[in-house]
């Protein structure tokens, strides 16, 4: 038996760990150990209602705008109002632009680098003068690393990496997709655009008001929009979607490890202005059934987690108590359950989800994958899964963005007015790029009263239950093989297969005791 402690789990947002039992090659046992305490619900207390908007977006610089739509929606509820035709469409816009962002920074500049070969760019005889400069620096960089062995620095942000037959084999495969990586900044810049057009800025957007957005939509933002929208569509089509395959093809073993099989979607982009209607399926899939969401069973668990908070309790009741020497608790993520069952959450879950409602365009998507790979449905509960069905999702978002454009009423207005009541309760259901995202606001006196957050990877990096169940991660990592517990480069890939954010506001940082020492990426 060997432990292993992966200490940080790096290109991803925040600060995790995750500690392994390691037998006979395979991981028998996992801890998820989020290394942040949020204090974002205890700072909201006491403040006014919509002062809410703009503090929850620092939660997350990389995905802010979920966070200000899902706190506009908690306070729709709260002050019993609903956004109008350009209110709704303007969110879902400002919202897949920031999907898009999101995912090409998560296949491209986070996890493609547990696949892709930088030192293959040193066989590169080609003409094309951008792969010519980096393999220049990238030559300049190896030799430093040479005479240094123990800098950390060389080629960043390509290494320091797991050393050793971890990668692409294929020297033109890699190339390509490292010319990816470089081309993905660029396309990244433009739908970081797309969002500021109608959010006002990014990160952490001024335009997003209880009600709808500020920004009245005009010809021009509309057709700037749309420009950038279709450099991005094809770059997703003809560059990522390719890649994807790629690394699929290379790493098919990826199918079969990484799995989880209970799903929860809250529902991606509003069709109508009821949240009843949704591009992509709310829904849960669990022990084998799909069902309709209530959101009435989701609770909040923290035997093993930080605080002194009641546990089980439902988020408008729920308690944020720090407890940084709890006895047992392992972690500052508590334990979300829906049914009292772990859930993940995230683009697979989205896309099984609407596979099993039967939405059309979804069901072509995952088909068509499947058939390259001569594969069942069974294979996308995956690591190889989670990627595609980003991909997937990406592509789905450009159609349908621009049929959005289409239905903006021009010059109209962008929002519907409201007034703070003495009291209220609201829930915001959003599907962040990373997954369910639910905000729960309680206004007393038109002050709040309680806030509460539920982010994705307090759902799929959570720890075990107050039963003992393993979150998401925890259980997707048994039995992964880890052919180098000294190189565990494996089940950084089953991690990062989640796209983990751990949050940015670092209030406490806990150090750890050293089980093992080794250089990870």
């Amino acid at each position: 038996m060997a432990k292993v402690l992966i200490d940080p789990i790096t290109r991803i947002e925040g600060h995790l760990s995750i500690e392994l039992e390691v037998q006979n090659g395979k991981v028998v046992d996992a801890w998820s150990i989020g290394d942040m305490f949020r204090g974002y619900e205890s700072i909201l207390k006491g403040r006014n209602p919509v002062d809410a908007n703009q503090i929850t977006q620092r939660i997350c610089g990389v995905c802010p705008v979920s966070h200000g739509i899902a706190s506009s929606k908690s306070l729709d509820g709260a002050f019993g109002i609903k956004p109008n035709n350009n209110g709704r469409i303007l969110r879902n816009l400002v919202l897949a632009a920031n999907y898009l962002h999101s995912h090409l920074i998560h296949f491209y500049h986070l996890a493609a680098l547990d696949f892709v070969d930088i030192t293959a760019l040193l066989k590169y005889k080609g003409g094309d003068s951008g792969i010519n400069r980096l393999k220049e620096w990238a030559q300049g960089e190896i030799e430093a690393k040479k005479n240094r062995p123990d800098a950390l620095t060389a080629v960043a942000p390509f290494l320091p990496r797991y050393e050793g037959n971890f990668y692409i084999k294929d020297v033109d495969t890699n190339i390509d997709a490292i010319a990816g990586y470089v081309k993905a900044l660029e396309i990244r810049a433009k739908a970081h655009k797309m969002v500021a057009l109608f959010g006002g800025r990014v990160p952490h957007l001024i335009g997003l008001v209880p009600g709808g957005v500020t920004q009245v939509p005009t010809s021009d933002r509309i057709r700037e929009y749309r420009s950038l929208l279709k450099e991005v569509e094809k770059f997703i089509n003809n560059t990522y979607v390719n890649h994807v395959i790629a690394v699929a093809k290379t790493f098919p073993d990826y199918f079969k490890i990484g799995k989880f099989n209970n799903f929860m979607s809250y529902g991606l982009f509003d069709q109508d202005n009821e949240d009843k209607k949704f591009m992509m399926q709310r829904g849960v899939y669990a022990n084998g059934k799909l069902d309709k969401l209530d959101t009435d069973l989701i609770k909040e668990q923290v035997k093993y987690a930080r605080y002194n908070s009641g546990s089980n309790l439902h988020p408008y009741k729920g308690e944020t108590n720090p407890d940084p020497h709890k006895g047992g608790a392992y972690t500052w993520l508590k334990a979300p359950r829906y049914n009292g069952l772990g859930m993940e959450v995230g683009p697979l879950a989205r896309v099984v989800i609407s596979y099993l409602s039967n939405n059309a365009d979804v069901k072509k998507e995952v088909d068509d994958l499947l058939k390259i790979f001569k594969a069942d449905l069974s294979a996308v509960f995956s690591v190889l899964g989670r990627h595609a069905s980003r991909a997937i999702e990406a592509k789905l978002i450009c159609k349908n963005a621009k049929e959005w454009l289409d239905q903006l009423e021009v010059g109209g207005k962008p929002r519907n007015e409201y007034e703070i009541p003495d009291s209220g309760e609201g829930q915001g259901l959003v599907e962040a790029s990373r997954g369910a995202l639910g905000h729960w606001i309680v206004v007393k006196n038109k002050k709040i009263e309680n806030y509460q957050c539920v982010v994705p990877t307090t759902w799929f990096c959570g720890p075990r239950d107050d039963n003992g169940t393993r979150g998401p991660v925890e259980q997707a990592l048994i039995g992964t093989p880890i052919s180098d517990v000294n190189n565990p480069i494996e089940a950084a890939r089953v991690v990062r297969s989640f796209d983990p954010c751990i949050a940015c506001a670092v209030h406490i940082v806990e150090g750890g005791r050293e089980i093992s020492k080794f250089r990870v990426c």
